[in-house]
C-alpha cells in the first residue's frame, strides 16, 4: 500500500476550493483567503490512514493553466469541486474537467465535492445527489464518489479528504463495476484463490475455525461468535446457497465481498487482498512472490524441516482417495492456486519417483521440491507464497547450508541434498542411468539428449536420508556448464560414464577432462554396459590404470539393461559425503603426515649414523617444496618418480 497520498483541488474560480483547504487546516471558516493555497502537507499520525498526506489547491485562471496542467499529472486523486448554487460549475465537469484530465493522459480516482450547502440550508440531499451524479459516475468511471460539504459552517470538510485518501489507497475501479453493480473478473479470481487458501481441509465451505483463521490473518483479532452469526443470518437471508452446514461457500464468500464494496467498506476487501499478497492491480506482487534471501557464495539452499512439514501436508491433503500418489486430477487442483505446475516443461513426474500409473509418490513429491531448492530456490518460496504457506517469514521453509570449501576443510558433511553432474559421451547410457535412478523402464531405442536433464531421487547412506540430483546436459550445453567455473562450483560430484563396450567412449571423457579445469570437483568413473564384451579403449592407459593414477577408485561398472547398477547411487552419495577422499589427483598433490613419517624412517636406515644430516633431511621433507642439493634424486626415487 502507498505511504504518501497527492490530493489536488480543482475547479471553476469561486467555487471555494481555497477555502476548503483553509477550513480544514485552521478547522473554521476564513472569510478572506489568498488566490491558491500553498501546498499542504499533513503528517501520517494525523490521518485515518496513517499516511503523509499533501494537498495542493490549484487555480482556474489562463495564468494558471500551465501550473495546472503539471500538478493533475502528480495527482494521486483530483478533488473536482463545484458550488451548490452555481449549476454552470457542476455542468462544466462532464463537457471540461474530466474530458481534460482524459486529453492529458491522466487516469486516477475522481472525487466530485458539492461546495456551499449552507447556502441550501445546511442539509446534504441524498437522492437529488444520486440522481445528478450517477449518469456521470457511468460515463466516467473514474469517478469514486461524490460529497457535499460547506467551507462556511464547516461541515463534512475533513470527509471530502478522507474520501480522497480512500480513493488512492483503496480504489473501487479495481474490485467493482459501478455500471453493473458487480465484483470484476479479477477480483474474483483473487477472491476465490483466497477462499481455496483459507478452506484448509478443501470441502468447500469455510468452517467457523478457519473463518475464525481468516480473520485473525487479515484483521489480527478473533472473530467473535455474535459477529459470525450476524454474517451467516446476512448471507442467508441474500444468497439461498451461500451458506452451508454452518460454513460460509464460495458464493457466500463472495457476496460478502459485494456488500462491503456497495457499503463503502472497500478497506475491508483491500485489507484481505493485501494480507495475501496483491497489489493494485489485483496481481501478486513481486516482493511477496520473492521475499529478500541472500544466499552466500558456496553454499546451497535446503528445504528446513518447517518446509518439509508443509509439502507433506499438503501431499496429504490433496490425495483425496489416499493412494499415496497424487494423479494429474489431483496435480491439477492443488496447483490451482498458483500459475500452475512449475515443473511442466521437465517431463514430470518423470523427474521423480512416481508409481505404475505415473502418480507422484509422496517420496518422489519430497524429493521433486528438494531438487527445486536446490537448483532454483526463488521458484520455491514464490510457490509456498501460491500454495498458502501459512506463516511468516516465508524463508523460515528454506535453510542455508554451510560453504562447501569450509564443510571440505573439517571433513564433516552436513547438507542433505547433493548435485552430480553426469558426463559422457553420445550413446554411453548417461540418459538410461538417470532413468533408472528413479525407477524409470529401460528403453533400447536411443535419443540423443537435447536439452539439460534433471532427476532425484532419496538415497540411505548410514541410516540418514540424503537426497541426490543427477543432471546431464547434452553435447550442446555440456561445454557451456564445464567452462563456466560458477555453475562447476555447484556441483559436490562429477561422475564420468563411458561405454565399456565402445573402444573410443573413454578418450571422450579423458579429453573433456584436458580441456576443462574440474580437478577440484569430487569425482566418480562409470564403466555401462557391463552385460556387454569388454572392449579394449584406445587410449595410452586403460580406465582402471588411468583411475588408479588419479589416486581414484576403479570405474564402478553397471548395466541398467540387466538391472545390475552395483548400487552406484549409494557411491556418488559417499563420495559427496566424503569429498576429499575422490579429488583426482589427491595421492600426488598432499603426502599425508603417515607417508613423511615412513619416508623418514627409510632414509634413516639407507643413510646410517648421519644424524645431523638426517634431521636436516627429515625437517627440509616436511617443509612443502624442498629437496636441497643431492638429496634431491633420492626423494624422487623414493617417491616413485625416477623420471623425474
Amino acid at each position: 500500500m502507498r505511504r504518501d497520498v497527492r490530493i489536488l483541488l480543482v475547479g471553476d474560480e469561486g467555487v471555494g476550493k481555497s477555502t476548503i483547504v483553509t477550513s480544514l487546516i485552521k478547522e473554521s471558516y476564513v472569510a478572506h483567503v489568498q488566490h491558491i493555497v500553498p501546498e499542504v502537507t499533513i503528517p501520517p499520525e494525523v490521518t485515518p490512514e496513517n499516511v503523509t498526506t499533501y494537498i495542493v489547491d490549484s487555480g482556474a485562471g489562463p495564468q494558471d493553466r500551465q501550473h495546472l496542467e503539471s500538478e493533475i499529472r502528480k495527482a494521486h486523486v483530483i478533488c473536482v469541486v463545484y458550488s451548490v448554487d452555481n449549476p454552470n460549475s457542476f455542468d462544466r465537469i462532464p463537457t471540461y474537467w474530466l474530458p481534460q484530465f482524459h486529453q492529458l493522459g491522466v487516469n486516477v480516482p475522481v472525487i466530485l465535492v458539492g461546495n456551499k450547502i449552507d447556502l441550501r440550508g445546511g442539509e446534504v440531499t441524498n437522492e437529488a445527489l444520486e440522481d445528478e451524479i450517477l449518469p456521470i459516475m457511468k460515463e466516467f468511471k473514474e469517478v469514486e464518489t461524490c460529497v457535499e460539504c460547506s467551507a462556511k459552517t464547516p461541515l463534512n470538510v475533513s470527509e471530502v479528504f478522507y474520501f480522497a485518501q480512500k480513493a488512492v489507497l483503496h480504489p473501487t475501479a479495481p474490485l467493482y463495476d459501478s455500471r453493473d453493480h458487480v465484483l470484476k473478473p479479477s477480483c474474483v479470481s483473487a477472491l476465490k484463490r483466497i477462499f481455496k487458501l483459507c478452506d484448509t481441509n478443501k470441502d468447500g465451505i469455510l468452517d467457523p475455525a478457519e473463518l475464525n483463521e481468516f480473520q485473525r490473518k487479515c484483521f489480527d483479532t478473533p472473530l467473535q461468535l455474535q459477529e459470525l452469526e450476524g454474517i451467516k443470518d446476512m448471507v442467508r437471508e441474500h444468497i439461498e446457497d451461500g451458506v452451508r452446514d454452518e460454513g460460509l461457500t464460495e458464493t457466500g464468500f463472495l457476496y460478502l465481498h459485494t456488500n462491503f464494496i456497495q457499503r463503502g467498506r472497500l478497506e475491508t476487501t483491500w485489507t484481505v487482498l493485501r494480507k495475501f499478497g496483491y497489489a493494485e492491480d489485483l496481481r501478486l506482487t513481486e516482493t511477496f512472490l520473492s521475499p529478500k534471501f541472500d544466499v552466500p557464495h558456496d553454499c546451497s539452499v535446503e528445504l528446513s524441516p518447517l518446509g518439509y512439514q508443509f509439502f507433506t501436508d499438503i501431499f496429504q491433503t490433496f490425495d483425496k482417495d489416499q493412494d499415496g500418489a497424487l494423479k494429474t486430477s489431483e496435480l491439477d487442483d492443488l496447483f490451482s492456486t498458483s500459475p500452475g505446475n512449475p515443473w511442466a516443461t521437465q517431463k514430470f513426474p518423470d523427474t521423480t519417483l512416481a508409481d505404475d500409473a505415473g502418480a507422484v509418490t509422496l517420496q518422489g513429491w519430497l524429493a521433486q521440491w528438494s531438487m527445486t531448492t536446490l537448483l532454483d530456490h526463488k521458484t520455491t518460496l514464490a510457490f509456498l507464497a501460491y500454495l498458502g504457506y501459512p506463516d511468516e517469514p516465508r524463508t523460515d521453509a528454506l535453510h542455508i547450508t554451510r560453504p562447501r570449501k569450509a564443510e571440505r576443510r573439517k571433513g564433516k558433511i552436513t547438507r542433505n541434498v547433493f548435485l552430480c553432474y553426469v558426463c559422457g559421451a553420445a550413446g554411453s547410457g548417461k540418459t538410461s542411468l538417470l532413468r533408472s535412478f528413479v525407477r524409470k523402464p529401460f528403453t533400447g531405442t536411443y535419443e540423443p539428449t537435447s536439452k539439460m536433464v534433471s532427476v532425484v531421487n532419496s538415497v540411505d547412506i548410514d541410516g540418514s536420508e540424503k537426497y541426490l540430483v543427477l543432471q546431464e546436459f547434452g553435447s550442446k550445453y555440456e561445454a557451456e556448464t564445464l567452462r563456466n567455473s560458477k555453475k562447476t562450483d555447484l556441483a559436490d560430484v562429477i561422475v564420468y560414464v563411458h561405454d565399456s563396450s565402445d573402444t573410443n567412449s573413454f578418450s571422450y571423457i579423458s579429453n573433456l577432462r584436458q580441456q576443462y579445469s574440474l580437478d577440484h570437483i569430487p569425482t566418480l568413473f562409470v564403466a555401462t554396459k557391463s552385460d556387454l564384451d569388454l572392449a579394449l579403449q584406445r587410449h595410452e592407459v586403460q580406465p582402471d590404470v588411468y583411475c588408479r593414477r588419479l589416486g581414484l577408485q576403479v570405474p564402478v561398472a553397471v548395466s541398467v539393461h540387466a538391472g545390475q547398477t552395483a548400487d552406484v547411487f549409494h557411491a556418488i552419495c559417499s563420495v559427496a559425503m566424503n569429498p576429499n577422499s575422490a579429488i583426482p589427483g589427491g595421492v600426488d598433490r598432499a603426502m599425508t603426515a603417515a607417508a613423511r613419517l615412513r619416508m623418514y624412517f627409510t632414509l634413516t636406515a639407507l643413510l646410517g649414523g648421519f644424524s645431523a644430516g638426517l634431521v636436516m633431511v627429515y625437517r627440509t621433507l616436511l617443509r612443502p617444496g624442498g629437496f636441497p642439493g643431492w638429496t634431491t634424486y633420492w626423494a624422487n626415487w623414493l617417491l616413485g618418480r625416477r623420471e623425474l
